[in-house]
């Protein structure tokens, strides 16, 4: 089942959210027009300005939405972590495999960034929507780096590290093998990248046998 189709049975509001971030992924947040969002959605006009004045006010509630949701998936899959293996480290590396099999098991490719869909577009945003977009970004950083911060008391790093620039590492990553995913339609590439950063977090921590 598509996401408009999933859409369907939902709000209005939450209908119009589902629509556009589809459409902003696929071409943009330019080329994405109330009118085919309202058509999409099965409402009129005056339905949409009723949940959003202005399409500036949609794009606030599309990122807001986004970070939310994100945070709360990224939330999940670490304190399962945390409750499947109490240390720092490790429940930090049973997290990234959890994140990692999840990413493998979607039934299609992931549909892409929002954040990044918005940075590369960011002249069209007004400063709360880029503000809520670096928001997004530093929560992730925050989260890792809290956690590094915790796993370096225990293990002491094996050589000198920075421990933000390792931290903003995982958003890169999804970053960047979402991007190497969608061009080279190769749904592996994202995982392997989560896979890879977790072997990097272990040998930057673990000692050598």
């Amino acid at each position: 089942m598509t996401r408009t189709a999933q859409a369907k049975g939902t709000s209005a509001r939450d209908r119009l959210l589902a629509l556009a971030e589809v459409a902003v992924l696929e071409k943009g947040f330019a080329a994405t027009s109330i009118d085919e969002l309202i058509a999409g959605a099965g409402i009129t006009k005056s339905g949409f300005f009723y949940h959003f004045k202005d399409k500036s006010e949609l794009a606030k509630a599309l990122m807001q939405r986004y970070v939310e949701e994100h945070n709360g998936v990224l939330a999940g899959i670490f304190t399962r972590a945390d409750e499947l293996n109490d240390d720092p480290l490790h429940g930090l590396l049973v997290g990234l495999k959890l994140f990692a099999e999840m990413l493998a098991n979607l039934p299609e490719a992931h549909p892409g960034c929002l954040a990044a869909a918005f940075c590369y577009q960011d002249q069209l945003f007004n400063k709360k929507v880029r503000d809520l977009n670096a928001e997004g970004i530093l929560r992730w950083r925050r989260r890792f780096r809290e956690r590094f911060e915790k796993i370096a008391e225990k293990y002491p790093p094996r050589g000198p590290v920075d421990l933000e620039a390792l931290s903003d590492m995982a958003a890169s990553n999804v970053e960047g093998g979402l991007i190497l995913g969608r061009v080279l339609k190769d749904v592996t590439i994202l995982p392997r990248q989560i896979m890879l950063y977790r072997e990097l977090v272990r040998a930057t921590f673990l000692p050598t046998a």
